[in-house]
This record gives structure tokens, C-alpha cells and sequence, in this order.
């Protein structure tokens, strides 16, 4: 994380808080064959993104200064310049950026989160926040668990990487509508979370796929999703029904069931005060995309340690604000600290074609 925080011209910077110490703890108690710690870089290992001040390592989401402080706003979607433009009422160039810098200096937080919000623009002012997260307790074993991961990307897909490593058994679903993003990645890191898993393409629009993806989730014992309510709903899944039933639902959002806001791992980590000052106050990125990484360790932990039937609410924002400590602000490197390379693990096996296990799946669950 180290190598990767900083100005590309100055020296690395040392990222406030205990993230790197708490994702070793949780790593540790739950038995995985990995370091928790070194798990927070290893996308850059196989991207060989650096460090890049105040825009994120991978270069979609920038840090700029609003009219009452900063701001972490990402671009990453294909629609985003889209969206980037109904945020600040203007049809932008081909380069967004410098017309969204000049609405945020004359617009304030709160302005942006009330914009951005409705439009699903991930943005979030940069302020400290308290992070509150279940509780876990004595983890059990991960061997023979069914868990369907509904999830995309990165946090989501990383817990369920981490249960399959224990001994779970992963099916990855996804709809023909929205394939996992991370597909048109980096295919080396792709491969390393998804090796192994199952893959099926359900579609929710039809009664068969509707059919298939409730009796997946009856046969679960965990679901990851990383979507809102009303989004899953209109699936025909309900994830307190589900969980009274018996499973155990791991829910992983920006900022909470309850909110309408979106956000990735660079923007949420930013905004949730994980950043570092440079020389000239900027704030600068911590590592890359903290909170995701962050995220998978602590759902991971929490699904192995809840009761049957639990629905899990796990808030991005709230894991990364659980890392910060007012007395590890963070800063230059002590002198003749050794400093870590982002360390890149290899693939168990290779991962699934979208979809390959579909017709196989359907015929287990009687439909064909």
C-alpha cells in the first residue's frame, strides 16, 4: 500500500489508520493460506498501476476541491461521462474532468452528494466518519458451503474467492444484461478470483431464470449480492425472507442498505477520510481501492461467523472508517524501512467462460 500512495514524483507515503494490520488479524482468524495484508495490492501486481497522487492508481476517479473542502468522484463507467454531464448541466468533451473540477469549486459537499445521488454519479465529499460493524464471532469451517455469489468486480467476488479457498463451493451468476465488468479487466486478476467457480447466466426476465435464481438461493447457505434493494427485488429475491428462511445474506453496499448512494472502491475509501495529505495539503489516494479489498476480507469473516439466517449489511464506507485511527495519521516512510512490492499470488486453475455451467445447473435444479 505504501508503493502505492504518494505523488509519482515524490517519495511514498505511509496511509493512515490500521488497514494493512486488521486485514493480517482477519486473514489470520479465519484460517486463510494468505496474507490478509499483502491481499490490498495485489490487483496492482498483475495491472502494474503506481502511484498517482490525487488520482486514483487505476485513473478513473480524481480527488478535487470543492467549494467547502475535497471530493473523490469516479469515471469508470461507460456511461459516466454521461452521467458526469447531467451532474454538472453541460454535455462535456471527450476529457471531463475540467468541467467537472470548475462545478465542484463553486458547489459544496452536500451539494454534490444531493446531484450525484439521484444519478448514480459515484462521488462523496471527503470527511471522517464512524465506521460500525457486526461484531464477529468463533468462525466455523467453509467446507461443503454452497454460496451463490450474485456480486460483480471486486469486494463481493473477493469473499467469495476467500470462502472457496476454505472449502466452499462457488456459483458465480450473472445476468445477460449486466456481466460482471471485471471481465473486461485485467484477465490475470480475474482469473485468480474466479478460478474453480461455476459460472451461470440467468435471466431475470424470463420465468425460467426467475425460477433458477430462487431455488439457488433456497439451496444456499451464502448468498453475496452487491446491489439495492429495489434492484434485487426486481428479481423476485428478498434477502430477509431469505435470510428468516435459513441463509446466511451477505449484502455489500457503498454506504448501507438504507442509502441510495453508489460508489467503488476508490471514491468510498477517499470519501471516507482514508487519504493522505501531500506537501500541499491535496489529499492523495491510499493505496489502491482500499475499500474493496478492505470490504471482502471483513464479509468474508462475518459469513463465516454468523448464526443460519442472518441477513449481513456490510457498508464499504464503515469497514474503511473502522481502519482509522487519529493516532496513525500516516506520512513519509521512517528512515530505512524497507518498503514492499505489491506481491501477485497465482491462479488455482483457470476461471469459468460466462455461463459455461448454466445448462449443468439447470438440469440440478430440475428445470431441464
Amino acid at each position: 500500500m505504501v508503493a502505492l500512495t504518494g505523488s509519482p514524483s515524490g517519495p511514498p507515503l505511509v496511509p493512515p489508520g490500521r488497514a494493512a494490520t486488521l486485514a493480517r488479524e482477519v486473514a489470520t482468524r479465519c484460517g486463510l493460506p494468505i496474507d490478509g495484508a499483502r491481499l490490498l495490492s495485489e490487483r496492482t501486481a498483475f495491472t502494474g498501476h503506481h502511484r498517482r497522487g490525487p488520482v486514483s492508481a487505476g485513473g478513473s476517479c480524481r480527488i478535487l476541491p470543492t467549494a467547502d473542502g475535497w471530493a473523490a468522484i469516479s469515471c469508470a463507467r461507460p456511461d459516466d461521462p454521461l452521467l458526469l454531464g447531467a451532474l454538472v448541466g453541460a454535455e462535456l468533451p471527450a476529457d471531463p474532468w475540467p468541467a467537472v473540477a470548475r462545478w465542484l469549486r463553486s458547489h459544496s459537499g452536500d451539494e454534490l452528494i444531493a446531484r450525484a445521488t439521484p444519478l448514480g454519479v459515484a462521488a462523496g465529499p471527503i470527511r471522517a466518519r464512524a465506521g460500525h460493524l457486526p461484531r464477529p464471532v468463533r468462525a466455523r469451517s467453509a467446507a461443503g458451503l454452497l454460496v451463490v455469489d450474485f456480486s460483480a468486480l471486486w469486494a463481493g467476488p473477493l469473499c467469495a474467492h476467500l470462502l472457496g479457498l476454505l472449502g466452499a463451493e462457488i456459483v458465480k451468476v450473472e445476468t445477460p444484461q449486466r456481466p460482471d465488468g471485471a471481465r473486461s479487466g485485467n484477465p490475470g486478476f480475474y482469473r485468480l478470483l474466479h478460478a474453480g467457480h461455476r459460472s451461470v447466466v440467468l435471466d431475470p426476465a424470463t420465468g425460467e431464470g426467475r425460477r433458477a435464481m430462487a431455488r439457488l438461493v433456497e439451496a444456499a447457505d451464502v448468498v453475496i449480492e452487491a446491489s439495492r434493494p429495489r434492484a434485487l427485488a426486481r428479481f423476485g429475491l428478498d434477502a430477509e425472507a431469505a435470510a428468516a428462511a435459513g441463509t446466511i445474506w451477505v449484502s455489500i453496499t457503498a454506504y448501507g442498505r438504507d442509502s441510495d448512494r453508489v460508489g467503488f472502491g476508490d471514491d468510498v475509501a477517499a470519501a471516507s477520510g482514508l487519504v493522505v495529505a501531500g506537501d500541499d495539503g491535496t489529499p492523495y489516494f491510499c493505496g489502491d481501492a482500499l475499500a474493496d479489498p478492505l470490504t471482502g476480507l471483513i464479509a468474508t469473516e462475518l459469513a463465516l461467523s454468523a448464526p443460519e439466517g442472518r441477513l449481513i449489511d456490510v457498508a464499504m464506507a464503515d469497514v474503511v472508517a473502522s481502519t482509522l485511527d487519529s493516532e496513525l495519521p500516516g506520512g513519509l516512510v521512517p528512515e530505512g524501512r524497507p518498503l514492499a512490492v505489491p506481491h501477485r499470488r497465482d491462479a488455482r486453475g483457470t476461471a469459468p467462460r460466462s455461463g459455461e455451467h448454466t445448462a449443468e445447473l439447470l438440469r440440478e435444479l430440475g428445470l431441464r
